[in-house]
């Protein structure tokens, strides 16, 4: 929720928000600030470097029975916690941080900074307790000795060799594929959808969407379609993000039925963003424009870098990737 919306007026409030190890740290805010504003409060009260801040994020947490967890919403820098954490219908949700970015490859640039290898620490630890990453025994084995040892850089260095290190999970929901209805799992991460879908017959199937082969996508509303017989009613999912993807020589469509239809949206573009910013800095002879949040950046990269990644660009010497390009959202991710 934004100030312009409901034109809050300013009051002085205390705001809790939780760390990853099940800690929260009490922010005195005011009523009106923005999640931009309340992360720079929360990172002076952790000594956690200015400059990293945009590796960092809030988001809207419910915590669930034996001990699980289900990321909600991502707030936008412009929306205000305290508002959207009272507004909220979910019961047992509050305000989390976490970090803000799929690509396990960038924690390399959070270790000079103890506070935010404090973090990444915690949430790598949460993420194999609520096996959203998956490490084999032998990695587990290592890892819990490394625990003991309070080795955070090692704990880390082999945390980004464990499956699904890194990822966003989703809870549990439904898709199109192979056939209409299938219960999914999903996990969102290091450009890539990986899918654990359940088939009619109980069996399972792995499934990994690569975003290099995604050319858009849209999210969208049901609405009445709820009163209706389908797969989407199976979990009572009110939302959908379908994806057009690259297979053999034509595009197809997949379609995931999920409540967390605008928090799968944002991951898929941050992951662009930052496969972006990764390609900008290895070819700097090529102009490109990422959208962030709703700021340009302007990167260059070089020409031939378009034949490898034709599914996201047009080829020319100079792209522009506005965000209608990426996402086709019959709901604004700024309306809710």
């Amino acid at each position: 929720m934004s100030n312009d919306t409901f034109g809050i007026t300013a009051k002085r409030a205390a705001l809790d928000i939780f760390l990853p190890d099940g800690r929260s740290i009490q922010a005195e805010i005011l009523t009106s600030d923005t999640a931009e504003r309340v992360l720079e409060v929360v990172s002076q009260k952790i000594g956690l470097c200015r400059e990293l801040l945009g590796y960092f994020g809030l988001f809207l947490i419910r915590f669930c029975k034996e001990g699980k967890l289900s990321v909600m919403k991502k707030l936008a820098d412009f929306e205000l916690p305290y508002v959207s954490l009272r507004s909220s219908e979910v019961e047992n949700c509050r305000v989390g941080l976490r970090k803000w970015y799929l690509d396990p490859s960038l924690d390399s640039m959070l270790m000079d900074c103890r506070a935010a290898v404090n973090l990444i620490y915690m949430q790598a630890i949460q993420d194999i307790e609520k096996e959203w990453a998956k490490p084999t025994q032998v990695q587990r084995q290592k890892l819990e000795a490394l625990q003991k040892e309070d080795n955070q850089t090692k704990f880390l260095e082999l945390s980004r060799e464990v499956r699904h290190y890194g990822y966003l999970q989703l809870d549990p929901c439904t898709c199109d594929y192979p056939e209409p209805g299938c219960g999914a799992a999903l996990s969102v991460g290091n450009n890539e959808i990986s899918c654990c879908v359940t088939l009619p017959d109980n069996q399972t199937q792995d499934i990994i969407f690569q975003m290099s082969r995604v050319k858009c996508w849209q999210v969208t509303f049901l609405g009445t379609l709820l009163d209706m017989d389908g797969p989407q009613r199976t979990l009572n999912q009110n939302l959908e993000l379908r994806f057009q993807y690259g297979v053999e020589s034509h595009w197809q469509w997949f379609v995931i039925y999920t409540k967390q239809a605008f928090l799968l949206s944002s991951c898929l573009k941050k992951m662009i963003s930052e496969k972006m910013i990764k390609l900008a800095a290895e070819n700097p002879e090529m102009e490109i424009e990422v959208p962030e949040q709703g700021k340009s950046k302007k990167y260059h990269i070089e020409q031939s870098w378009s034949k490898h990644y034709s599914s996201f660009l047009s080829r020319k010497s100079k792209i522009k990737i506005a965000e209608a390009d990426c996402v086709l959202e019959t709901i604004k991710e700024e309306g809710l």
